[in-house]
């Protein structure tokens, strides 16, 4: 029992490590932890990259090791895991309206303004700030918007 409190506090941590190209979710909402366990004397945290080449992963690995580092966890490992690949499906409902909120439209199919909701966009660019985001611009609300790219 007393593992299971401490690997439910660890997923709470790690839920406090803001994703660092989107801050308004966590990494947890985003999906990329996949597994928190003990191995021997060894705390484990499997991880998945959202993108093959993704340049954030190596910062979020940084960030949990020094978040459970200050937590007084000292042995730490982050394991990534490629199986299942990691999709936008892996996203928690909580994390697609924060993004809606902060602007961002989420990578559901039918894409909307996040500012006014109407379906009457327009494509500026494949590629917004980042490779897993695009660029649109409402056409009724004129409002620009990133738009979280499906996976």
């Amino acid at each position: 029992m007393a593992k299971l409190v401490e690997i439910d506090k660890i997923w709470k941590l790690l839920a406090t490590i803001p994703d660092p190209e989107i801050p308004v979710i966590s990494i947890v909402d985003l999906g990329i932890i996949r597994k928190v366990e003990r191995e021997g004397d060894q705390l484990v945290i499997s991880i998945t990259s959202t993108y093959s080449g993704c340049p954030a992963m190596k910062f979020i690995e940084k960030e949990i090791i020094l978040l459970l580092e200050q937590e007084g966890y000292k042995n730490v490992a982050i394991k990534m895991t490629l199986s299942p690949p990691w999709t936008t499906d892996w996203i928690n409902t909580e994390a697609m309206e924060k993004l809606r909120e902060e602007g961002i439209a989420p990578p559901i199919r039918k894409i909307s303004c996040p500012h006014c909701g109407t379906d009457k966009i327009e494509l500026i660019s494949e590629f917004g700030s980042t490779a897993c985001k695009a660029f649109y611009k409402c056409n009724d609300c004129l409002e620009p918007f990133e738009y979280f790219k499906c996976i």
